[in-house]
């Protein structure tokens, strides 16, 4: 099974990229189920009904969240119905949380479960991602060992400690959240593919997929400062590619994946 997870969608530039290349990262990579973060889709903060249907139209399977998940107050009219749509699962009462932190999608004769996990460490307070993540991979073994985690999370340390957790549970756990891919898009010795952040897909001269003028400022002078992100401009794609095995779920093959003006999408 091929899985194309595209990082954290920023705004109107974000949109854009994922309409212009999801065809081409289709036609040159093939995968057979594409996931992207959409928790920063709409302005930057949150994610519409429009955006998620836009999602869906451009061939996107399943959408998962993060800390903006409830910034756009739309979410809460249409996120029940949302079959496609997963919020992170580790809130602390999570029972009257609405949405899932888990979708299990059918393709054709196979089962790729898709877990959305909120790191702790400068995030706020949430559940134990280790054994909420526990609970949901065996509940989703019962039906498949293709598991697939978003880990949405601040701390490098604390993302690397869920992939070293988690290394032979699952097929792949990817980073989000801090919208600057790393460089260690690797398989772990027991199988599980790992990258600490997939990186962001949006305005590509800016800071955070935002105009960098304000966040400057807000560094410079400790002043309150509103980020703006642009409806315009040059964009990136940041990606990765897992492979797995049809009959264990672990991983075969990881790749990194890099669109802006200066990395060329070559075929």
């Amino acid at each position: 099974m091929k899985i194309l997870f595209i990082g954290d969608v920023v705004g109107k530039v974000g949109q854009k990229m994922v309409a212009d290349y999801l065809p081409r990262l289709r036609q040159v990579y093939k995968p057979q189920v594409v996931i992207a973060n959409g928790e920063n889709a709409a302005d930057g903060r949150g994610l519409t009904e429009k955006i998620y249907k836009k999602f869906l139209s451009l061939g996107v399977d399943v959408i998962t969240m993060g800390n903006h998940t409830w910034d756009h107050y739309d979410i809460y009219n249409f996120i029940d119905d949302a079959t496609s749509l997963i919020r992170p699962a580790n809130y602390e009462r999570n029972e009257e949380v609405p949405g899932v932190g888990m979708r299990i999608i059918r393709l054709n004769d196979q089962k790729l479960a898709v877990i959305n996990l909120f790191g702790r460490s400068f995030m706020g307070s949430f559940d134990d991602p280790f054994r909420v993540g526990d609970e949901l991979i065996a509940e989703a073994k019962k039906e498949t060992d293709h598991i697939f985690i978003d880990f949405h999370a601040e701390a490098t340390s604390e993302k690397q400690a869920a992939g070293w957790y988690f290394d032979g549970k699952v097929s792949a756990i990817v980073g989000t959240h801090t919208h600057v891919q790393t460089n260690d898009a690797r398989i772990l010795p027991q199988g599980t593919a790992y990258q600490t952040d997939v990186g962001m897909t949006g305005f590509y001269e800016g800071i955070l997929g935002m105009k960098k003028e304000s966040i400057i400022e807000n560094f410079r002078t400790q002043m309150p400062t509103r980020f703006v992100t642009p409806d315009s401009g040059e964009g990136q794609l940041n990606a990765c590619l897992v492979e797995t095995d049809n009959k264990t779920g672990l991983a075969k093959s990881m790749q990194a994946i890099r669109i802006d003006s200066d990395t060329l999408f070559m075929n």
